[in-house]
């Protein structure tokens, strides 16, 4: 796939190894790809389109995210239906902490494609930053709805459960959930023993108090 985003999670701000390799992933919607992400005629790809968000995309992984911006503009007043560069968008918006703009940009890609997993999950880690946990909650699990293989979702519902909602038992599915797609994580099992030892020793606690 050609339509490439910036996606990341984390857990007090450290990013799991088996995610570091997600930093670079295919958009759900948009050019070469159909709603839901089931693959169109390639043909269907302007190749302008092509070229214009592959050297967005380009200054994006350089880390020049100013000459990035300008691409993505340049490349939504030519394109505008890909909701691909609104997420990439928003991921720059964020970057310089404009949660407005960042927020209205996925909101945008979210009126093109309201099921986009991509778009739902960046509007929760978003909400998540701004305290908003019970919208973050709702965006997360929009987006396993829509892609319930969607590894970072499953990991940011269980970052979300285990750090901020205080859910173990939820946290620990999602945990769970993210290491049968993604791969087995070190760190991530290191979180699930711990989860277990708590829900152990909370119901043992809960036991005892009967």
């Amino acid at each position: 796939m050609w339509l490439r985003h910036f996606t990341d999670g984390c857990r007090n701000g450290i990013l799991p190894l088996a995610l570091a390799a997600m930093l670079l992933y295919g958009c759900a919607t948009g050019t070469g790809e159909s709603k839901g992400g089931r693959p169109i005629d390639r043909d269907d790809v302007p190749s302008k389109a092509n070229t214009m968000y592959s050297q967005a995309v380009a200054s994006m992984a350089a880390g020049d995210t100013i000459d990035a911006e300008l691409r993505f503009h340049e490349f939504l007043q030519n394109f505008p239906g890909y909701p691909g560069a609104h997420i990439n968008l928003a991921i720059i918006q964020a970057g310089r902490g404009d949660d407005a703009a960042a927020e209205a940009s996925l909101n945008t890609a979210l009126s093109l494609d309201p099921e986009h997993p991509v778009a739902l999950n960046q509007l929760g880690m978003l909400q998540r930053r701004q305290g908003r946990f019970l919208e973050a909650e709702a965006a997360y699990l929009k987006a396993v709805t829509a892609s319930p293989d969607y590894a970072l979702a499953h990991y940011n519902l269980g970052v979300l459960n285990d750090l901020y909602l205080q859910r173990l038992d939820a946290a620990l599915l999602h945990y769970e959930r993210f290491q049968e797609v993604a791969g087995k994580d070190e760190q991530v099992g290191k979180w699930i023993v711990d989860l277990k030892r708590r829900i152990e020793a909370a119901q043992r606690t809960a036991n005892v108090t009967e």
